[in-house]
């Protein structure tokens, strides 16, 4: 669905996330979600009456699921699915939009965490949450690929914060060497745990 075919309550949620991305949560006012979401004025208050903190849970969350489809899509990308590719694709999505766009957007629930879950438990929570469901299917591929189901979910953690680290450090040095490093250090590791 294209973002102009969105509801007004989707726009805003998709953009908040487009916008914490790029400036954190703490600098996303309100007025410049609804601006970015090409959303009515009052409909901030009708469909988030739980204010900036509820946008910002719904944004984490939405971020956490697009995560999970990703790996849906990238599996069925590769003809001969592995551990290592599907972390190469993992990092190669962000090396690929580094590249292309420049090093002004991170992940938004990264950014969510960083700003928030100190002084929100509720924003915590929907980061813990967001990880977690990108974490289900991520493991689930490492089962699938022969990875025992003990050491799945552990190094899909490992894969993650890993990437998430990464896009950190090439944000920091404007440069995608520390996804190369990532994707290439790991990817004997992650194979070598196929049983």
């Amino acid at each position: 669905m294209a973002v102009s075919e969105r509801q007004p309550r989707e726009r805003m949620v998709f953009s908040a996330a487009q916008l914490f991305r790029r400036d954190g949560v703490t600098a996303t006012g309100m007025r410049a979600v609804v601006a970015h979401a090409h959303a009515p004025r009052g409909s901030l208050q009708h469909y988030f009456p739980g204010g900036k903190e509820q946008l910002v849970n719904e944004a984490v969350a939405w971020a956490g699921r697009y995560a999970a489809r990703r790996v849906d899509r990238f599996l069925a990308e590769m003809p001969q699915p592995s551990p290592s590719g599907l972390f190469a694709a993992m990092t190669r999505q962000w090396t690929d939009e580094f590249e292309t766009a420049g090093f002004a957007s991170g992940c938004p629930v990264a950014a969510a965490t960083v700003d928030c879950a100190e002084g929100s438990e509720s924003t915590r929570d929907a980061a813990a949450a967001a990880f977690a469901c990108w974490n289900r299917p991520v493991s689930r591929a490492l089962t699938e690929m022969g990875v025992p189901a003990g050491r799945a979910e552990s190094l899909a953690t490992l894969m993650i914060s890993s990437l998430e680290g990464a896009i950190l450090i090439a944000r920091a040095e404007r440069d995608t060497r520390a996804l190369r490093t990532v994707a290439r250090e790991l990817g004997p590791l992650l194979d070598g745990c196929v049983t």
